[in-house]
């Protein structure tokens, strides 16, 4: 009997831990990781920072970025309620207490800005305090209910985790690091705009004026493929800058050219497969691109 007790109570104890892990958007937060992690391997300086004070930055970074996600879920608990692709998150389903969560994602993002601030540097601390407050305030109360340009705006909060990842190794902010943040900022249109495609129907059951409800789904289709024709030069500019060499440039160059292709495959397809297509790959495509950049350093 006291062991069936106790196995109920990890069996609790383990789900309370999951709910509160979800509240982090624990997929989004490694995108956010590892685009500044590879934000430090370019930074000068890299290699003679102390392994320890390395780990300390990534790990501020994914607090911060997951604890933005949690004021996020919190805010938008009403329409997740009424979108199939959220319904069952822990908030709108009532497995945490509104105001545990709020006040969980503040100490977390507090802690991870201090930690950032006196472990590696104050810029680096900035720029993530920066990043939270735009990604909630900016994105999330301001934007995304009000505007079909909310992922153009407020998706800059997305890319700034390479600026912060180089400023805790440099202490500074140069054109390469800000490069690498204008490729994550025209990348985030696309990439939302392929999920928004085919989860039209979610975004209008809850209200949110993403572009395919608004100017309709051709228009939308055709601003992602204008997004991919600016990658290309934009994501190949560090090469001719001498930032990096064609070890990195080649590959971009190539899923460059299939990141078109496929925006060119939605441009053309009535269905939701290409859309689907699209956005798994600009997934990828993010990863591999900020991949080849590290192993070209």
């Amino acid at each position: 009997m006291t062991e069936a007790l106790s196995t109920k109570e990890n069996n609790v104890i383990e789900s309370r831990v999951g709910d509160y892990f979800s509240l982090l958007k624990p997929r989004v937060m490694s995108l956010v990781v590892f685009t500044g992690f590879a934000g430090m391997c370019l930074a000068p300086g890299f290699s003679s920072t102390h392994p320890f004070l390395i780990a300390v930055a990534v790990l501020s970074l994914a607090i911060g970025a997951g604890a933005a996600g949690a004021v996020n879920m919190w805010y938008e608990r009403d329409i997740d309620a009424v979108m199939k692709r959220t319904q069952n998150r822990a908030l709108p389903m009532g497995r945490i207490n509104p105001d545990e969560a709020l006040s969980f994602a503040i100490i977390l993002s507090l802690f991870s800005v201090m930690t950032m601030g006196l472990a590696l540097n104050w810029m680096a601390a900035g720029l993530l305090a920066f990043a939270n407050f735009y990604y909630v305030f900016v994105y999330t109360i301001w934007l995304k209910r009000r505007t079909s340009q909310n992922i153009v705006i407020g998706g800059a909060a997305g890319a700034f985790p390479p600026l912060i990842g180089w400023a805790a190794i440099t202490g500074d902010v140069t054109l390469f690091p800000v490069i690498l943040f204008a490729i994550v900022f025209f990348w985030t249109p696309p990439h939302f705009w392929a999920l928004s495609l085919f989860t039209n129907e979610d975004y209008k059951r809850a209200r949110i004026p993403m572009l395919p409800a608004i100017a309709g789904e051709r228009a939308t289709k055709i601003q992602m493929l204008l997004y991919t024709l600016v990658l290309l030069p934009l994501t190949l500019s560090p090469v001719f800058l001498g930032f990096t060499g064609w070890t990195y440039g080649v590959p971009a160059f190539l899923m460059g050219l299939f990141f078109i292709f496929t925006a060119i495959k939605v441009l053309k397809d009535p269905t939701h497969k290409s859309e689907k297509l699209m956005f798994g790959y600009s997934v990828f495509y993010l990863f591999a691109l900020f991949l080849a950049f590290m192993i070209a350093a």
